[in-house]
């Protein structure tokens, strides 16, 4: 058999089960369906033995259409707002520091991590780096990439909730102006694609979101490209997002699962209170929704939570500059942390 015929025997089940997942949520009322059904059911799926799989073109061809919507909201309208927006980053990054540094105490001495599995298991986000830099310092890489894993699975299910508590009922949606035209659709996705292609070899972080983002935002920003995507496109998007995130499951034992899940829950846990502590400060220096500021300082993945802003209607820009800079911000502070701790090792 194929490598090409097994992962579409692989790949189209678990898109189906996304699908199923998402429907169910829907059907319950469960906020962010689209999203949060596909991962919860792919999820258990994977535990339970499936060989969940999503192939990487459809993967990126998801991350260019989310990168495109979350673009299409920086109208002139939200141009205007951005000067508040450092005030709102200085708070954020100080909330990461916080974070990172509460959450390896807690690791060490809660759970008894040795001190740089810890740091690598407390950063916020960036996983394809964390891990990268967990291989490279010989840590215990199966518990860094459980405890992340859970960390991103928990987000994707409990933010939403979290958010009509909040009050994400009601607010900041940006004005619509229709639907794209296939001429400007056509120019946008083609740019993205370079764009994302040029970022990829430089070594930037979701290279393909982040290249989409930049030509969409240009492109609306400036009323060249007005228009949203088409409905239809975006929920196949989240849906397949969805889907992804669950199979990252894929492979691992039950004792593996349930061995990191304490330390993933107490993780994301506390993290979360963290970012809703740093939303609350920064709620009284910039004119936000609260629920908004709580989902850009969430300690999730920058394509989840931005995608999660688009589904809800909370400032989609704002909140993908807010993961953005958290990316460059981790992207830094972890080897200066790393080698922190490498020094005090020494005799």
């Amino acid at each position: 058999m194929t490598a090409a015929r097994i992962t579409l025997q692989e790949s189209v089940p678990t898109l189906l089960i996304g699908a199923g997942g998402a429907l169910l949520f829907w059907l319950i009322g469960f906020p962010a369906a689209i999203l949060t059904g596909p991962a919860a059911a792919v999820s258990l799926a994977s535990v339970l033995g499936f060989r969940s799989h999503i192939p990487g073109r459809v993967r990126d061809a998801v991350f260019l259409v989310i990168g495109v919507s979350i673009g299409s909201t920086v109208t002139p309208e939200v141009i205007e707002t951005a000067l508040a927006w450092p005030l709102s980053l200085g708070v954020f990054m100080i909330t990461l520091v916080v974070t990172i540094l509460v959450v390896r105490v807690m690791l060490r001495r809660v759970f008894a991590f040795d001190p740089m599995t810890a740091l690598l298991c407390a950063a916020p986000g960036h996983l394809s780096y964390v891990m990268g830099l967990s291989v490279d310092m010989k840590v215990d890489v199966t518990r860094v990439a459980l405890v992340q894993s859970v960390r991103v699975l928990l987000l994707t299910l409990l933010v939403p909730v979290i958010l009509v508590f909040w009050g994400a009922e009601g607010t900041a949606y940006m004005r619509t102006y229709g639907m794209i035209g296939v001429g400007p659709a056509v120019a946008v996705f083609g740019l993205a694609l370079v764009l994302g292609l040029v970022f990829k070899r430089l070594s930037v972080p979701a290279p393909l979101l982040l290249g989409a983002m930049t030509v969409s935002a240009i492109g609306h920003g400036s009323d060249l490209t007005p228009g949203s995507l088409p409905d239809w496109l975006t929920v196949a998007a989240f849906v397949v997002m969805g889907s992804l995130i669950g199979t990252r499951f894929r492979g691992l034992t039950r004792a593996q699962l349930f061995g990191a899940l304490g330390a993933g829950v107490a993780t994301t846990l506390v993290a979360c209170l963290l970012a809703a502590a740093g939303a609350l400060i920064a709620g009284r220096i910039v004119d936000m929704p609260p629920a908004a500021l709580l989902l850009a300082f969430a300690p999730g993945g920058v394509e989840v939570m931005a995608a999660l802003a688009v589904e809800t209607g909370l400032e989609p820009a704002f909140v993908a500059a807010c993961h953005v800079f958290r990316l460059a911000l981790l992207s830094i502070l972890l080897p200066l942390f790393l080698v922190d701790l490498k020094r005090r090792r020494r005799p």
